[in-house]
């Protein structure tokens, strides 16, 4: 099971959906929001609202949250970690162009991870509705 401690800040970051159902605005519709995070430090550097009907960011968010990413730490990692199943073209494809290995995990392995943040949003938006 992969863990925090294992690595150190700026070596892994993770990509990730960090709400569980859609988040509905009567406005603009239903959103997933997606989120990059360092694996050290779970710090969360940013993240995006997508339209449901899009199966993860568009090229120019991606590129966004990995540049905004790379600014708050000294270098972009050495690894990239990925739920299987998801982000199946432009993150994988932008993170390797950068240079970056890309690593498909089962989701379960990164809960240690990303549980906490998921746990918060569910919370917020709970709160919100």
């Amino acid at each position: 099971m992969l863990h925090p401690s294992q690595f150190q800040v700026d070596e892994a970051w993770i990509a990730f959906r960090l709400n569980d159902v859609p988040v509905h605005t009567e406005q603009d519709g239903s959103f997933n929001v997606f989120a990059l995070m360092d694996a050290a430090s779970c710090f969360i550097f940013g993240a995006e609202f997508v339209a449901v009907s899009e199966a993860e960011p568009p090229l120019s968010e991606v590129k966004r949250l990995l540049k905004s990413a790379q600014k708050r730490g000294s270098k972009l990692p050495a690894t990239l970690f990925l739920p299987r199943g998801q982000f199946e073209a432009i993150f994988p494809r932008e993170a390797e162009r950068r240079g970056i290995s890309v690593v498909r995990v089962d989701e379960r392995e990164l809960l240690t991870f990303i549980g906490e943040a998921r746990h918060g949003f569910r919370e917020h938006t709970e709160r919100e509705a």
